[in-house]
């Protein structure tokens, strides 16, 4: 049951960044407009010493969104990949399984720094987003974050097989 638990919480992550980044391609005006509001730090207190951070150029703003959704979109696909691995190895031997964990492994901790180290981090702290009453998505980002890392330390668990 372990195994098949497992399987299913990588699964699970996987849907949500890929509907995520789907979301993002299809509509990204409002993210987008998020992305752009952070990095300009136009709702960030207007005496502000860290304000001279911020990136008002369209281009680096687009390219920063480009980059989020690029990873979002590498989170779904490595813990696709994960998650196939992980089901076609349930009854096998507990290395084949232990081994099939890793593509899952990699997706999570990947979207633990995207979340924690792009959202948190330099949106957070670098930008200031938690500073704005309207674009601060640090709530947001540290569920995701808990979410992430709890699944991460459950899978990299082994099952206790002899």
């Amino acid at each position: 049951m372990l195994r098949i638990s497992k399987t299913l919480l990588v699964a699970a992550i996987a849907l949500t960044c890929s509907l995520v980044a789907y979301g993002n391609l299809i509509d990204p005006a409002g993210n987008l407009d998020f992305v752009r509001h952070v990095l300009s730090m136009d709702t960030v207190e207007p005496g502000s010493a860290i304000r001279g951070r911020a990136i008002t150029d369209p281009g680096l703003q687009q390219a920063a969104f480009v980059l989020i959704v690029a990873g979002e979109a590498c989170i779904a696909g490595l813990c696709w990949i994960g998650a196939a691995r992980m089901l076609f190895a349930l009854r096998g031997p507990a290395p084949h399984f232990a081994a099939a964990k890793a593509w899952a492994v990699v997706g999570l901790t990947l979207g633990f720094l995207l979340f924690q180290t792009g959202f948190m981090g330099i949106g957070g702290e670098w930008f200031g987003m938690w500073m704005s009453k309207t674009w601060n998505g640090q709530e947001d980002a540290f569920r995701f974050v808990l979410i992430l890392l709890g699944v991460l330390i459950y899978v990299a668990l082994p099952e206790g097989e002899a």
